[in-house]
């Protein structure tokens, strides 16, 4: 029995770390059928996750090194993919970082290396990839926005400001690979346990659990996010473009 991204080649940036949200959808894609192409900056811990996946659902993986803030960096990683594989059918613009502070504290290279990677790496891979993806009888891109893009919180000028960029981005590519097929959307996941939120601090992490916070009482996980991923880059998905889909517990309700 044929899975449903059997014959698919999906890129995933930010997808080395065995525990972070690029892996669970690296793996969601993979346990469907689908191809994977990692891409972190960790070349070490690239190959590994490449090898696991591989191993674990026997689909072929590339593993490339990238600096998505670097269009020579994407346009490498593109080439080598066009090479391995010869097309590219899904983009997962996932790679992120966080490096809250006050607004009034906060220093121009905190805001530039938020901006830089969350924002200006989802544009530039997106440009780089659209090459192949342009071409795919049946593209897709989902980039990983937050509901943080949606609401603002203390402490993340430039986290927020670089998530509703991604969905400001997404509405954008949206209309303008629409004429080729190729179908972009966006993600806004609340609270999800990964490593790069487990460098928040305990009191923000108790204060983001809160049932006054979260309806649901409880953080998301990294499955649940990928899960939504997933419907986005399937044929479920077919009539869907320039959306984003809030992934929260119900903390984003009313926006």
């Amino acid at each position: 029995m044929s899975k449903q991204f059997e014959g698919k080649v999906a890129l995933v940036t930010g997808a080395a770390s065995p525990r972070g949200l690029g892996r669970a959808i690296a793996n969601t894609i993979a346990k469907d059928g689908g191809s994977v192409v990692v891409v972190d900056l960790n070349k070490e811990q690239i190959e590994q996750a490449a090898a696991e996946i591989a191993k674990e659902y026997g689909v072929k993986t590339l593993g490339l090194p990238c600096n998505v803030t670097k269009l020579e960096d994407c346009d490498s990683v593109i080439n080598s993919v066009k090479e391995q594989f010869g097309k590219l059918d899904f983009l997962v613009n996932n790679a992120g970082v966080l490096k809250d502070n006050l607004f009034i504290r906060m220093t121009e290279q905190e805001y530039d290396f938020v901006m830089d990677v969350n924002a200006k790496g989802v544009f530039l891979m997106t440009k780089a990839a659209s090459k192949l993806l342009l071409k795919a009888p049946s593209g897709r891109i989902v980039n990983i926005s937050s509901l943080s893009g949606l609401s603002g919180q203390p402490g993340q000028a430039n986290y927020s400001s670089s998530k509703a960029a991604v969905i400001a981005l997404t509405k954008v590519a949206a209309r303008e690979f629409s004429g080729r097929g190729v179908l972009v959307n966006a993600v806004c996941p609340g609270y999800v346990q990964t490593d790069m939120t487990s460098s928040l601090s305990e009191e923000v992490q108790k204060k983001l659990t809160d049932p006054m916070f979260i309806p649901l009482k409880r953080p998301g996980t990294q499955q649940e996010i990928a899960n939504v991923v997933e419907f986005y880059l399937s044929d479920k998905a077919s009539y869907i473009t320039g959306t984003f889909l809030r992934v929260d517990g119900g903390a984003g309700i009313g926006m």
